[in-house]
């Protein structure tokens, strides 16, 4: 049993398959464990330096008791171990925890600071965490408090525990080993299948025919397979052999029969002689017939030879396959990656290194053509020694693979570079090429850009098939390159139509002239500072310059009345986030916006509208936009009203801070007109 061509076979791809499996999980588990150190090491980084950017920003304003302030509310959080300041003696001067100020630091901070391993990482009593060790430097301000020739005024240690990274990373090791070993089962199940149906039911037909021929059942031994154009040809020649040799059996069986009939006539010796002569050519005839016999079972051997063979060829058919379905899943994958995104610069930087990852190559970029200019722009780059700056342009030269590419409008396939002379060996981009495929990028039968793969990990050739797999890519990749760029040209088109909409009505009315662009520079400086990510700095731009497009809806009467406003005024002008929503509905891309829009105008306790959202139920880029949107109000003339001083509009934005506004955002907002960065 264990020695047959199915269990062989069946074994093998098993095996080969295995492998395939474990290395896929290894590779995605090793990929996802340097991902998540390295997203630990950002985080306590970007916490390290945004404590120690407030320590001494209130060092440089004097407010040093404020130190002591920041770091117990920093401890708080149930995420950090410690954070505390030390001396460069190993005295702690400041911590989270004021009991343990006058202590000698842990000894592996003092170890980290005196040998300059800034970011390390250790375990504690069963559980990981991220050390980040930040010196503060003593400065011109802070002369007046501290000594001069004293370089280094405290070290900043903040430890971040790790252990929710290592749950989430067990947790996705878990899943992808789950569907790994469920895409393994489903394989080995369609092998087997593949091998029974087109192999082994074939041969048990022929070795039953075989055995029936053996033990003389003509009749029987005739088989039919249909299952494959080989097996059918084998099966009708082992058909035709059976009937040939079942005729001359018969014939000389008949032969041996008068033979015998002669014998018993023959009553003389010369009818014995003769006999005798017949009988010799008889015997010939059957050494003959033996001799026949003898090429037919060679035949039968040349077609178990024949049958081994095809085996083989199935083996090999099988690999192509799997290597194909292998290449089909990769480009179904990466169409649906590049299709769910219209960001350009994320879709470059996908395409790169799905493609990459596909064709095990070492380098990739993608450049994109400029036809007026004549020159290729850097868009997405993987494996280069430097990486240039993002918009990088080059001039488009002789020499060049992109320049063949662009100017021939097709692929294609350097497999040595020493064996032309045709393209420079050392690439613009800084590195030595050795084996290059390059495709063009195309949109309406016109070059827009091309896609190149250089050099490979294991350092053999790309191949045909290799240059094959990186058209169809770049096909998919120009399509999306496209898509992505008209749809950011709506989104400008869009936008800048409903911005000139909202500056006409503004300029139409002498009170709010403005206040649109002064709402949204106050908020998108109270973003930067609280640090919001540059997609929601760009919807709150976005909300900041429509929030009032609603009182597009309100009566303008109603909007220029002077003196004090009824109760029924004031219910329809606070409709008008209602309205604003409804006006840009049919945007789409704008449907982030629109929530913050909506919200601008609810309150941090509950008592705004339209919906008495309260606290974090109300959209953080809200919470900024009112405090932004207020200030300008407060400082501004109105119908009803005579504009707010500058002190008396701060004033009231300290006063209701954790009432009506965000105390965070109104912090910071305070902090920022202190020193400055917020001007009206």
């Amino acid at each position: 049993m264990m020695n047959s061509l199915k269990t062989k076979f069946l074994g093998l791809s098993t095996i080969i398959a295995l492998m395939v499996v474990t290395l896929t999980i290894w590779h995605h588990l090793v990929t996802q464990r340097e991902t998540l150190n390295q997203l630990a090491q950002q985080n306590s980084r970007i916490l390290g330096d945004t404590i120690r950017n407030s320590i001494i920003t209130f060092m440089r304003n004097g407010e040093n008791a404020r130190v002591g302030e920041i770091l117990e509310e920093v401890q708080k959080e149930p995420a950090l171990k410690y954070v505390l300041i030390f001396d460069e003696t190993g005295r702690i001067l400041r911590a989270g925890s004021p009991d343990t100020v006058g202590d000698l630091v842990p000894a592996i901070d003092l170890i980290a600071y005196r040998s300059q391993q800034l970011s390390t990482k250790h375990d504690h009593d069963g559980s990981h965490y991220q050390a980040r060790i930040l010196p503060i430097f003593n400065e011109p301000a802070c002369f007046s408090c501290h000594d001069k020739s004293q370089r280094v005024l405290g070290i900043l240690s903040i430890h971040v525990s790790l252990d929710d990274l290592v749950s989430l990373q067990g947790q996705i090791g878990v899943r992808t080993m789950t569907s790994s070993l469920f895409m393994l089962g489903f394989l080995i199940l369609a092998i087997t299948g593949f091998v029974l149906y087109y192999v082994e039911n074939p041969i048990r037909n022929l070795i039953k025919a075989m055995n029936h021929l053996e033990c003389g059942e003509f009749d029987q031994a005739s088989v039919s397979i249909t299952t494959s154009k080989e097996m059918a040809q084998l099966s009708d020649k082992f058909n035709r052999m059976v009937n040939r040799l079942h005729n001359q059996i018969h014939e000389m069986v008949r032969q041996e029969r008068e033979i015998a009939v002669s014998k018993e006539k023959l009553a003389h010796q010369e009818q014995i002689q003769g006999m005798n002569q017949t009988l010799e050519e008889r015997l010939k005839e059957i050494e003959y017939l033996n001799t026949t016999l003898e090429g037919r079972i060679e035949e039968i051997e040349e077609a178990n030879y024949r049958i081994a063979d095809l085996a083989g060829e199935l083996e090999n058919k099988n690999t192509t396959l799997q290597q194909a379905v292998t290449r089909l899943s990769a480009l179904y994958n990466m169409g649906l990656a590049i299709n769910a995104t219209m960001n350009q610069n994320k879709l470059f930087q996908l395409l790169i290194g799905k493609t990459v990852e596909t064709l095990k190559a070492s380098t990739g970029y993608i450049l994109r053509f400029d036809k007026e200019t004549h020159e290729l722009t850097i868009d997405g780059t993987y494996g280069l020694p430097v990486t240039p700056p993002a918009g990088m342009r080059i001039p488009l030269e002789d020499g060049g693979v992109s320049h063949w590419v662009i100017e021939n409008r097709k692929p294609l396939l350097i497999q040595n570079i020493n064996d032309t002379d045709k393209f420079n060996k050392v690439s613009r981009l800084g590195f030595t090429r050795e084996t290059v495929i390059c495709a063009p990028l195309m949109i309406k039968d016109e070059p827009i850009g091309t896609i190149t793969m250089a050099n490979r990990h294991n350092g053999s050739s790309f191949y045909p098939e290799d240059l094959e797999l990186l058209s169809t890519i770049a096909a998919q990749a120009s399509v999306a390159i496209n898509n992505a760029q008209l749809y950011q040209e709506q989104q400008a088109s869009y936008l800048s139509t409903v911005q000139a909409l909202v500056s006409t009505i503004e300029a139409s009315d002498a009170y709010t002239r403005g206040h649109s662009e002064r709402v949204t520079r106050i908020s998108l400086a109270l973003a930067k500072r609280l640090s919001l990510s540059p997609e929601r700095i760009t919807r709150l731009e976005q909300a900041a310059i429509l929030h009032d497009i609603g009182k597009i809806g309100i009566d303008i009467a109603l909007l220029h009345k002077k003196g004090k406003l009824t109760e029924k005024n004031i219910q329809t002008l606070q409709q008008h986030p209602l309205i604003g929503v409804k006006i840009l509905e049919p945007i789409q891309f704008l449907k982030n916006v629109r929530k913050i829009i909506e919200q601008h105008h609810e309150r941090y306790d509950g008592k705004g509208y339209p919906n008495n959202l309260a606290g974090e139920d109300i959209l953080f880029e809200a919470r900024i936009l009112a405090v932004a949107d207020t200030f300008d109000a407060m400082t501004s003339d109105r119908p009803y009203r005579q504009a707010l001083s500058f002190e008396t509009a701060i004033k009231e934005i300290r006063e209701y801070s954790g009432t009506q506004f965000d105390p965070q955002v109104a912090e910071v907002f305070l902090e920022m007109i202190k020193n400055g960065s917020i001007r009206r």
